[in-house]
């Protein structure tokens, strides 16, 4: 289950960052099997939360059962506010600053967070 702010169409990055790394370890996910809620009221009754981050959240619940139904493991990750990503731009920013002139010009935020130097 993923639940962002009403105005987010589609499955988010990290959701399908998350499954492709389930996917690698063998689990058998479909990414139309993502349940997107993007109704606030469902928001907060169902997936809790808070209101005053209605306007910008990211809540990301993944649930994995077993194929005899014996065995379940839960996974969630829940971002309040936009903050953050206001955060990671600026260090994403510093970062490709010292990579002027460097060899490689193509880098995702992995790079930037293996480099260890955010704010």
């Amino acid at each position: 289950m993923e639940s962002h702010q009403a105005t987010k169409l589609d499955v988010s990055g990290t959701a399908k960052a998350v499954i492709s790394c389930f996917q690698k370890l063998g689990v058998s996910f479909d990414l139309n099997e993502v349940n997107l809620v993007r109704d606030p009221e469902e928001q907060l009754a169902i997936v809790g939360v808070p209101e005053e981050h209605l306007a910008g959240h990211a809540f990301h619940n993944y649930h994995l059962t077993s194929p005899d139904e014996t065995v379940s493991f839960e996974f969630q990750h829940n971002v309040c506010g936009r903050s953050i990503y206001a955060e990671g731009t600026v260090d994403a920013a510093m970062f490709l600053h010292t990579r002027s002139g460097a060899d490689k010009k193509l880098y995702d935020m992995i790079d930037v967070l293996r480099e260890g130097n955010m704010r």
